[in-house]
């Protein structure tokens, strides 16, 4: 007597394509850390919220919040916001060329990712060396 076959064994099955199958490439990076600084403006604007009700509410309030923008964390947190609002926009520029149509080919994926990468840091660090200058730091 033949027996029933039980349908297909786990082995048999082809595994889902995942992050240890596929190697990082630029593009996909790009696009995980667009996702990430997408997440990180939402955080970003709820300080610029808080920021505007402490101007709102009084000089003593608004000191102590500048007082914690002024700490080595609240720098940190500045700088990473300006940065992840710096890169997203220029993501935000690919995906528009891409939009027309344009910048498909792999060449050009992968120059406009790097330059969105370099980009985003050089204009970052432009932005705070200018702050920097004016109050003094540099």
């Amino acid at each position: 007597m033949a027996q029933a076959d039980s349908g297909p064994k786990a082995d048999a099955r082809p595994l889902s394509p995942h992050l240890q199958i596929y190697s990082p490439l630029i593009n996909m990076m790009m696009s995980i850390m667009h996702r990430i600084s997408g997440a990180a403006l939402y955080f970003g604007t709820v300080i610029m919220v808080c920021w505007l009700l402490a101007v709102a509410t009084g000089r003593g309030n608004y000191e102590l919040f500048t007082g914690l923008l002024k700490t080595p964390v609240g720098l940190a947190v500045m700088i990473g916001y300006t940065w992840a609002l710096v890169h997203h926009a220029l993501g935000g520029i690919r995906h528009l060329i891409w939009d027309t149509g344009r910048g498909f080919a792999l060449g050009v994926v992968n120059s406009m990712s790097w330059l969105t990468i370099l980009g985003s840091l050089a204009i970052t660090g432009g932005i705070w060396a200018y702050i920097f200058k004016l109050r003094g730091l540099l």
